[in-house]
């Protein structure tokens, strides 16, 4: 498909109150139009909590039925964090719900250690590429932005998708990285983030955005919105062929960290 919808969905999340945010998300999602693609923000049926034990659900639990009803009745993907326990681990997961009910999985890497996630929470050793309508999508989770490594774009990917709750204090971080990103990787970047307070008094201040891949960003402000952007396939490639930076990327290999292998 040359060009896609994306809509992004920056909401004020009501403090892991599950049942309270999936009928705020609904009523916010009722009037949206043809779209491909919906995304919501990090841990968006919770707020970024370190109370897994009393949130965590499963892949067959309430939130992940919403999702896959979502995307049934709007026949687009739905996207967004949420804390998911497999295996009696508890995770940061990134979830990709297309509309016949298949869902691809991505476990956040890199854990927020200044906030005890890592205490709470397993990390995941595995970069995800979705493949869709054409499409290649590299999913990542909040503070995955600041490890350029990590989102390097080296499997080709179209666009680099981060969800988050990322803060006021380092607001001018979180714009400045979504923009790198896009331009080092030659790729669309789309950043969904929260806004509001969460129950911890931290405010968010919103500014969710689409990034082209030569940097140009349109960012949403810190007011709860949920809109829309086309992209062009056409236009994205043919940027790359005229400008093929990609094609002088160094070449590496991931080692170990944490005991896990990335690789």
């Amino acid at each position: 498909m040359e060009k896609l919808n994306i809509t992004l969905v920056q909401s004020e999340i009501i403090w892991e109150n599950r049942e309270a945010n999936l009928k705020k998300y609904s009523e916010m999602l009722a009037k949206v139009g043809k779209t491909h693609i919906i995304v919501l923000p990090e841990m968006f049926i919770t707020g970024f909590s370190m109370n897994p034990e009393k949130l965590k659900e499963t892949m067959d639990g309430p939130s992940v039925q919403w999702m896959k009803n979502l995307a049934r009745e709007k026949n687009a993907a739905v996207a967004g964090s949420l804390i998911i326990e497999e295996n009696g681990k508890p995770f940061n997961r990134f979830l990709w719900v297309f509309p016949e009910g298949k869902i691809e999985i991505y476990d956040k890497r890199h854990l927020f250690t200044m906030s005890g996630e890592h205490l709470h929470y397993s990390p995941g050793n595995k970069k995800l590429v979705v493949e869709y309508l054409g499409w290649r999508f590299c999913p990542l989770i909040c503070y995955d932005l600041r490890f350029p490594v990590w989102s390097r774009n080296t499997e080709n990917y179209d666009v680099v998708m981060f969800v988050a709750n990322w803060p006021s204090p380092r607001h001018h971080v979180w714009k400045n990285l979504l923009v790198a990103r896009a331009i080092e990787n030659q790729a669309y970047c789309v950043g969904v983030n929260r806004s509001g307070t969460d129950g911890t008094g931290l405010q968010y201040l919103g500014d969710s955005a689409l990034v082209d891949p030569k940097g140009f960003a349109s960012f949403f402000g810190e007011n709860e919105q949920v809109k829309s952007f086309e992209i062009s396939y056409d236009k994205l490639h043919q940027f790359r062929k005229k400008f093929p930076v990609l094609e002088d990327r160094d070449e590496f290999t991931l080692g170990a960290a944490n005991s896990d292998s990335l690789i």
